[in-house]
């Protein structure tokens, strides 16, 4: 029997996973944490096979974060998002801070234990959607003469985020952002965010 931990701040759906994962006799719930610090502080004296990890906790510290926190620490931890967030920062935050896995919680209850089942042979589930969003991405082209952090302020940008936006986003202050702002236009021989966002859209780069 696998052992897991819900991080998870919706005591309802909690329960209702546990009852439903409960069922099948193949795993345990050993103990539920509605905040990423109080997961982080406490998960070892207890330390589960999976984490079911929601993106939004209570308390300052989200679920990406926690996920990070938790593998730099218990690297041997399975750690499956299950999370109303479908979009691609999101899910690309999530599976660089070291998830194996993506579901949203319209999925199924049968569907979200079929992702533990698939987790446990070693596989990465995600659900369709999520799948297809991971898939497009390697389409993108990678001869792109942005830095990653150039490319995370045009995508916000591309997103309708301000600077200051941007700057909240990515931990940095403004005058950052626009002296990464100022080397991009540089590097795209553009004069506005307009036409930079044109171009890194026409050649996949964003």
């Amino acid at each position: 029997m696998r052992n897991i931990v819900i991080i998870e701040d919706n005591q309802d759906l909690t329960h209702a996973l546990t009852f439903s994962i409960e069922s099948t006799g193949k795993y345990k719930i050993l103990k539920s944490y509605t905040s990423g610090e109080e997961a982080v502080k406490d998960i070892g004296n207890n330390l589960p096979d999976f984490v079911i990890m929601d993106i939004e906790l209570e308390g300052k510290m989200n679920g990406v974060t926690c996920t990070s926190l938790l593998k730099k620490k218990y690297p041997q931890l399975e750690i499956l998002m299950l999370t109303v967030f479908d979009d691609s920062e999101q899910v690309f935050d999530a599976l660089r801070s070291g998830a194996c896995g993506y579901m949203t919680k319209n999925t199924s209850f049968s569907d979200i234990i079929n992702a533990l089942d698939e987790a446990s042979a070693g596989g990465a589930p995600m659900s369709f959607k999520i799948a297809r969003m991971v898939l497009n991405s390697f389409k993108t082209k990678n001869d792109s003469p942005l830095t990653v952090q150039e490319n995370k302020i045009l995508n916000l940008l591309a997103k309708g985020a301000s600077y200051k936006t941007a700057a909240i986003q990515l931990n940095i202050s403004t005058e950052t952002v626009k002296f990464h702002i100022k080397n991009l236009y540089i590097k795209l021989q553009v004069n506005n965010k307009e036409d930079a966002i044109v171009l890194a859209r026409k050649n996949k780069w964003v």
